[in-house]
């Protein structure tokens, strides 16, 4: 089905057409339409369009609104104020255009006009470290990005730039080769392991690595051997580097599990996927004259870029000693992205602090040709999760907190809120729907926490805000859901969701109408804008719209039969389109909480 305009749409277009009537030389001006609490809609656009044409506003205004085909749509045109226009829809152009919504099964989102391919890269954990809650946002926020980009039509190629080569590496691989069963698991399939296991194998070999490396000078020498000829590929020093990457990866998907992630195998391109270009990209940019030589280094220098000393700060490309920098793995991975995945777009959601880097390699990528008009590459720079204190979020021995522990006291504050509510549940959940529930609500409280902050600001990590039914959370649009879907069950067939545009609204059912009928005009904005949050902030809106009409417009004691199919139709989209929107952000709505 095609996608259904919104009846702000319809309006903003009836206003333009009436606008170019009244004006024809300003037949491209915008109405500037916005929603108003004087009206449904207000337009604005004749105060600036007068200012500029030395007219009376007032009287611009009243031009356009004689000439408004306000149809069966509009019920009234007035000009208010110094010049605007305040314009009421029909209850009837609610009903309708809410049942067209309702017939796709897309709600109406419309396609991107001209979708290509997207690569998203996110989720960056290090093989042979624990996550923690700084690589929250990249996966939570990366995510969502992936969902509201494939929903509205685009390609999407997920990548996982994982922590996977350096010398550190050395130092680990060396230490496994000395105490070949670090890494064994309790079982004898080492497939099935446990993330957990996993996790603990690597966080206790990692320490007993780094112990001996600091004490023993002979060690660590051998240490510096290993990270020579594993770049080299030397056969047995890879399979042992191979062995913490496949350790590394069930414990990720362990993680990734938790968070109701999707993250698969051949999503996941480490630094190491792009070592056998390196040497390639060098050359390239040393032949174009991009990259020069610099005290025996190759790097790119930048007249806007310098140190607090005032001397040119370089992207280092290639170091003195042969040794490859970050840049050139991310320019490797643009040429890979860019001329092999044949991708327009490069979204990266990394830390902010990365900012200055991710600015010179794309830099230097425009200045290569490989970014260019036709392609693009962005970093969605995201904030600092903070603690209640405002400072960044630490345990109280004061150090980095593991992702897992995290997500665990998620759950167990969010299950002790379900379970307050089990009792009442008709019938009352069991144990396992609490567990079940529990997971999913704890799960949904924080990314709902992330993803209702704009990614490039800082939040506070707070879960007894998180977890609570009041307010700006998760939990509160789940249970709005699950409210809905209870009054769905109880109707049974007695009877049915049915759009009656004939029957009047009262105010709060407009209200909450008009609202859902906003919803892919926002779903297109957030994609477009890379900014789940807009998605966010009209869920909570929607949930808070609902509660208000569920207070004041009885569904199953409405006055009338029709009333009462006409008000479950609104509350059983409602609910459709808080499904979708909380499944956008990566959030389950359970059907009884």
């Amino acid at each position: 089905m095609a996608s259904v305009p919104s009846l702000a749409t319809q309006v903003r277009q009836r206003v333009a057409d009436a606008l170019a009537a009244a004006l024809p030389q300003e037949a491209d001006a915008d109405p500037l339409l916005r929603r108003s609490d004087r009206a449904d809609f207000q337009a604005n656009g004749m105060l600036a369009l007068a200012k500029r044409l030395k007219a009376n506003p007032r009287d611009l205004a009243g031009q356009v609104a004689a000439r408004v085909d306000a149809g069966d749509a509009l019920a009234e045109v007035e000009v208010s104020g110094p010049g605007f226009l305040n314009i009421t829809v029909t209850d009837a152009a609610i009903t309708s255009n809410l049942a067209a919504r309702a017939a796709d099964d897309r709600l109406g989102v419309p396609y991107a006009d001209a979708p290509g391919t997207t690569v998203v890269d996110y989720a960056q954990p290090n093989v042979a470290k624990e996550m923690h809650v700084g690589h929250l946002r990249s996966a939570v926020i990366g995510d969502a990005l992936v969902r509201l980009l494939e929903f509205t039509g685009e390609t999407v190629v997920r990548r996982h730039h994982i922590g996977d080569w350096g010398t550190q590496f050395g130092m680990l691989i060396q230490y496994l080769d000395e105490h070949p069963h670090e890494l064994d698991h309790a079982g004898t399939d080492a497939a099935a392991a446990s993330g957990e296991e996993a996790a603990s194998n690597l966080n206790r070999l990692y320490k007993a690595a780094r112990a001996v490396f600091d004490s023993d000078d002979a060690f660590k020498e051998r240490s510096r051997r290993r990270v020579v000829a594993l770049q080299s590929g030397e056969p047995e020093t890879r399979a042992l580097w191979q062995r913490f990457v496949d350790e590394s990866k069930l414990y990720f998907f362990s993680v990734f599990d938790k968070l109701d992630m999707e993250v698969r195998d051949a999503d996941i391109v480490g630094e190491s996927g792009y070592n056998d270009m390196l040497d390639e990209t060098c050359e390239l940019l040393a032949e174009a004259g991009v990259a020069v030589d610099s005290e025996g280094a190759l790097c790119v220098f930048f007249d806007d870029i310098k140190g607090q000393d005032g001397q040119p700060v370089p992207l280092i490309v290639r170091k003195s000693d042969g040794g490859y920098g970050y840049a050139a793995t991310d320019l490797s991975a643009i040429r890979d992205r860019v001329f092999h995945l044949k991708a327009r777009t490069l979204l990266y959601v990394v830390d902010h602090r990365q900012s200055l880097h991710f600015r010179m390699v794309f830099e230097t990528a425009r200045r290569m040709g490989w970014l260019d008009g036709d392609v693009t590459a962005t970093q969605l720079a995201f904030g600092t999760v903070l603690g209640k204190d405002g400072k960044p979020f630490k345990t109280r021995a004061g150090t980095t907190v593991r992702l897992e522990d995290l997500l665990d006291e998620a759950i167990d504050r969010a299950s002790a809120v379900v379970r307050e509510k089990a009792d009442k549940a008709v019938p009352p959940l069991t144990e396992a729907e609490i567990a079940e529930r529990g997971a999913q609500v704890g799960v949904g409280a924080v990314k709902y926490a992330d993803l209702s902050t704009s990614a490039a600001r800082d939040y506070k990590f707070d879960l007894d805000q998180m977890v609570s039914l009041h307010g700006d959370t998760s939990v509160y649009l789940q249970y709005a859901y699950a409210r809905i879907r209870s009054i769905l069950r109880r109707a049974g067939d007695a009877a049915v969701p049915a759009a009656h545009p004939e029957l009047p609204l009262a105010p709060a059912e407009r209200a909450l109408g008009l609202h859902v009928d906003g919803f892919a005009a926002v779903v297109a904005e957030a994609a477009e804008e890379y900014a789940p949050h807009k998605v966010a902030a009209y869920l909570y809106q929607l949930a808070s719209l609902f509660t208000t009409f569920y207070e004041h417009c009885p569904v199953l004691k409405a006055d009338t039969p029709a009333q009462v199919e006409n008000r479950l139709f609104l509350s059983a989209l409602t609910a459709r389109t808080l499904h979708t929107g909380m499944s956008l952000l990566g959030i389950r709505t359970p059907e009884r909480l």
